[in-house]
């Protein structure tokens, strides 16, 4: 008597595959000129690039605003707040019109820097710089806040920015990046980030809304001393599937018997 073991695997495929990725780049927003921004002067709260709007507080009795704007500001020299639009790199991360985004964070704004998309969606990552003031506050010091690294360039100094995913109003996780350390044992492997990085929150997974807090060492009885503006270019964005199931039966045994 011999036994003949078949084995058999069915997959059954129904959907299509989703589209490439979208590209949030900021260049099809209006600005008057080169070397300009928008600030939410216009109080209408926030600015939209593709499927993602982009939050914006402005106080008009002190023009001053929090949350994100946009700029194609290219000064990487002026180190004070003056020169609060202008991304290190004095450009984009792109090509094209060249415009990018802004974002200021302040512990007593009514809001985060904050940007949602017009439906859940993995965020594969974004591209990241410091603000020229920032970068050159925390290179040199200013009248506000120290050198980074301190007069030796011993001191373990820091800046952090957080991503927090939101899903349907509930915190999915954190993602952070450091704008600048100096927590290295070997001062050489100290940074202050001067170029366009990339920010993978994938591992976020689907979210409809992603806050931002920044933290740092240098920090006085009124909060973070180190400025806190930081540039943002090519939000990225993977779609999901369209529709798809997928039926996999294996290891399915057919026996038969044989005399």
């Amino acid at each position: 008597m011999k036994i003949a073991i078949v084995t058999a695997t069915i997959m059954i495929t129904t959907g299509t595959v989703a589209n490439a990725n979208t590209v949030v780049d900021f260049d099809g927003l209006a600005l008057a000129n080169n070397e300009s921004y928008y600030n939410g002067s216009d109080e209408a709260g926030s600015f939209q690039s593709g499927p993602v709007t982009f939050f914006n507080n402005y106080n008009s009795a002190y023009g001053s605003w929090d949350g994100f704007a946009y700029s194609n500001m290219s000064d990487t020299t002026t180190a004070d707040f003056s020169n609060q639009y202008s991304a290190i790199t004095g450009h984009g991360a792109g090509a094209g019109d060249d415009i990018y985004a802004v974002a200021y964070y302040s512990t007593y704004a009514s809001m985060k820097p904050t940007f949602s998309l017009d439906e859940a969606t993995t965020v594969s990552g974004l591209q990241i710089t410091n603000a020229t003031y920032t970068a050159l506050s925390m290179k040199n010091g200013d009248s506000f806040a120290k050198k980074f690294g301190g007069a030796t360039g011993n001191d373990a100094d820091w800046l952090k920015v957080t991503f927090t995913g939101i899903l349907s109003g509930q915190s999915v996780g954190d993602i952070d990046f450091y704008l600048a350390d100096y927590r290295f044992d070997n001062q050489l492997d100290d940074y202050i980030v001067d170029s366009w990085e990339w920010v993978d929150l994938s591992a976020l997974g689907l979210v409809d809304k992603i806050e931002i807090t920044m933290t740092s060492s240098d920090v006085g009885s009124f909060g973070i001393n180190t400025p806190t503006y930081f540039a943002i270019d090519n939000v990225t964005l993977v779609p999901e599937p369209a529709g798809g199931v997928l039926l996999g039966i294996s290891g399915l045994a057919l026996l038969r018997r044989r005399e």
